[in-house]
């Protein structure tokens, strides 16, 4: 049999199987589809670990520079609550040497009745890992005293470690980089 155009037509009775090349193409069709199902879990699974990698990142860099100026801003009236924050944004030996020093750091404080505010002029990450990144932070320090109440602004570049605590980043480490 042909169609109007003179093609052979392929027929089938209703119950018995499709002609050849209608599974052929049937095939094909599937594998098609089976592919591009690959390809786009394959993108979409990297998509998400794309932005998996920019939100742990980003933590750590907030983490770095929040822990920076933490450090660097720091006034005899709220001398406590700022080493509060300080505690609260660290973990490991850094925290617990802190807290060690905290009560004697806060006397000197008030008594020489100093003020710092720190303003984080540039911050970039060194360093990442699964769970901690090295985070390198500069950081413009006014400070007063009553002794010296017109200081130069001071400079300071800080090599701080981040480590990741539950759902958290947490400063690890602090150095001075010079």
């Amino acid at each position: 049999m042909a169609d109007d155009a003179g093609s052979p037509v392929e027929l089938t009775a209703e119950g018995s199987t499709p002609a050849p090349n209608s599974r052929r193409a049937l095939a094909a069709s599937l594998a098609m589809v089976l592919a591009l199902a690959g390809v786009a879990g394959w993108l979409g699974w990297n998509a998400y670990a794309a932005q998996q990698d920019d939100q742990l990142r980003a933590m750590f860099l907030d983490a770095g520079r929040q822990g920076a100026l933490n450090l660097s801003t720091i006034s005899h009236t709220d001398a406590d609550a700022a080493v509060e924050r300080i505690l609260n944004s660290s973990t490991g030996a850094f925290h617990d040497d802190f807290q060690q020093r905290a009560e004697p750091f806060v006397q000197i404080v008030k008594q020489t009745q100093s003020s710092s505010e720190g303003t984080i002029t540039e911050a970039a990450l060194e360093s990442v890992g699964d769970d901690e990144a090295q985070v390198l932070v500069a950081v413009s320090v006014t400070t007063t005293s009553v002794e010296a109440p017109e200081q130069p602004t001071r400079l300071w570049r800080m090599r701080i470690n981040v480590q990741r605590a539950d759902d958290e980043a947490k400063i690890s480490e602090v150095g001075f980089v010079s």
